[in-house]
């Protein structure tokens, strides 16, 4: 058990990580930036620490002044909430290196889900069934019309590196694959960095379901029951419902156990989601 944390982010999950650091007895740390000063999460905290003016990319996102402030307060682990650089592997890397834990999965964990074609091949070697779809990047909008009359229309061509509905375009015949494949790509490179895209097929009217995981270290996985998230807009949750009040006692066996091989497919530690 630690005696102090560094909570790296702000706002409603770093108040949540704060309350159930103090419920297990643990002393919370918390960041701000010059705006954030008399934010809740940061009355709450048993220290703050200023970090930099407004802009995310010169506080929150500063990985190397947060372990600079987890070192100085004697915190022991940081927790990094969820976006700014939870899933970021360099970051989980440094915390490491600096002789901290990072509350949550590993460098290796990140990496591997992190690329969209690269996790597509290993939930296939796990035998986790995916979307029919290619497993790597597409090399131009000739084979992105190529693989998308394989698999039939309608097709979404994805960010490879991508995430949160951004790089991803719904394609519904063939005249529409080079303009699609463009503007997917432009995207993909303005929100990560990285143009590379892929298809699979689009599913007209889905549910979409998440399954809550919980993993240690030590190789013990479970999952948790499941969300609905059916009701989006521009492929944003509005709504999250628990349990879902369509699937049936079989169904979520089975979803939570292909959640588990995924989880274990890439030795995930922490609480995590598969979608």
């Amino acid at each position: 058990m630690f005696d102090k944390i560094l909570v790296a982010n702000r706002g409603e999950i770093a108040l949540r990580v704060i309350r159930a650091a103090h419920e297990l007895g643990i002393k919370a740390v918390a960041v701000y930036s010059e705006p954030d000063r008399l934010a809740p999460h940061v009355l709450a905290a048993d220290e703050a620490y200023l970090i930099g003016p407004a802009p995310s990319a010169q506080s929150y996102l500063r990985g190397d002044v947060l372990i600079e402030v987890a070192k100085k307060s004697g915190a022991q682990a940081i927790h990094p909430g969820y976006g700014f650089l939870s899933e970021r592997a360099p970051f989980i890397q440094a915390v490491r290196d600096a002789g901290l834990v990072f509350i949550g999965p590993s460098p290796d964990a990140v990496t591997a889900m992190g690329d969209k074609t690269a996790a597509r091949t290993r939930m296939i070697d796990a035998g986790v069934p995916v979307v029919p779809g290619t497993a790597e990047a597409l090399a131009d909008a000739a084979e992105a019309r190529r693989v998308a009359a394989e698999i039939g229309y309608p097709v979404l061509l994805k960010a490879a590196a991508g995430g949160g509905g951004k790089g991803m375009r719904i394609v519904r015949g063939e005249d529409e694959i080079e303009r699609a494949f463009d503007a997917a790509g432009n995207e993909a490179q303005a929100a990560f960095g990285d143009r590379s895209v892929y298809v699979e097929k689009y599913l007209e009217g889905p549910r979409h379901i998440e399954i809550q995981l919980l993993a240690d270290r030590h190789g013990n996985t479970l999952h948790l029951g499941e969300r609905e998230c059916s009701i989006q807009r521009r492929h944003q949750k509005l709504i999250e419902e628990a349990p879902s009040a369509v699937l049936t006692p079989d169904e979520r066996s089975a979803m939570g156990a292909m959640a588990v091989a995924a989880a274990r497919a890439v030795s995930y530690e922490g609480a995590g989601t598969v979608e």
